[in-house]
């Protein structure tokens, strides 16, 4: 009886510790880089328990950098397999700490862009170069800025084979660099989302369309703008807010995505 009471108490810890062991498997850490002499502070993560090269997933952080939430959903890529990086676009040692230092330095990014797709370029370089990536399956996808910095990357002539922008902004400056987009285009939009005008939807869907892009477009009726951020909240009213059903759609629909361009 006493010999059956270790062998259930030892059992009953072993089977405590696989959570354990299973998490430990993911390798998280930031990544410091360089680029034109100035240093930038990327974050990346990956399971350490797979084999050989997988694909990669460049992460485009939102106006506020390289944060908590952008380093999530880096963990929740390398969980489904993926070697993920976040790129910094800003530097490592220019973080902003509020919404009203962050739309001064992202808009200088969007008045701009060639300093965009250049650091862009260069988070891509920095993932390919990884040694447990597929160089022949890399995609990007970005939230909101980082949206607009995901198609400014394809726009650039990036090859990635995949582009996803949650609630991005989705102009172009110039719609014929949309004929050196190589990847697949998935464009996921709050319909009700305020900040980003009809006009630019029609232009961007032009853009799509005069260079013949592998493109979807989809809107989540009752969404704004930030729908994937809790930190946004829940009032619709504001312009940004968080919304579950958007956002655990948008997320199945990159995975679906993902499966018919990195598979």
């Amino acid at each position: 009886m006493v010999s059956h009471f270790i062998r259930l108490t030892f059992l009953v810890a072993v089977c405590a510790l696989v959570p354990a062991i299973s998490d430990a498997a993911i390798v998280k850490k930031d990544f410091e880089y360089n680029l034109a002499g100035k240093k930038y502070e990327g974050y990346i993560a990956y399971d350490d328990a797979l084999k050989g090269q997988r694909p990669g997933v460049l992460v485009a952080h939102n106006w506020m950098g390289v944060t908590d939430e952008t380093k999530s959903k880096v963990d929740q890529l390398a969980e489904l397999g993926y070697v993920a990086f976040a790129v910094d676009i800003y530097g490592k040692n220019s973080r902003p700490k509020n919404i009203e230092e962050a739309a001064a330095i992202s808009s200088g990014f969007k008045k701009d862009r060639v300093p965009l797709r250049n650091r862009m370029h260069q988070g891509l370089k920095v993932l390919r170069e990884q040694k447990n990536v597929d160089k022949n399956k890399i995609a990007v996808i970005g939230y909101c800025f980082g949206g607009t910095a995901a198609l400014e990357l394809g726009r650039a002539g990036g090859d990635v084979k995949a582009i996803v922008s949650f609630h991005g902004g989705l102009d172009s400056p110039k719609p014929a660099d949309g004929a050196k987009i190589k990847g697949r285009v998935l464009a996921l939009h709050g319909a009700d989302d305020p900040f980003v005008k009809d006009e630019e939807l029609a232009a961007f869907e032009k853009e799509m369309r005069d260079h013949k892009v592998d493109w979807q477009l989809i809107k989540y009726g009752g969404a704004v703008h930030s729908f994937t951020e809790k930190a946004a909240g829940n009032d619709n009213s504001k312009g940004a807010a968080y919304n579950a059903s958007a956002d655990a759609r948008s997320w199945e629909a990159m995975k679906q995505i993902f499966a018919e361009a990195l598979k």
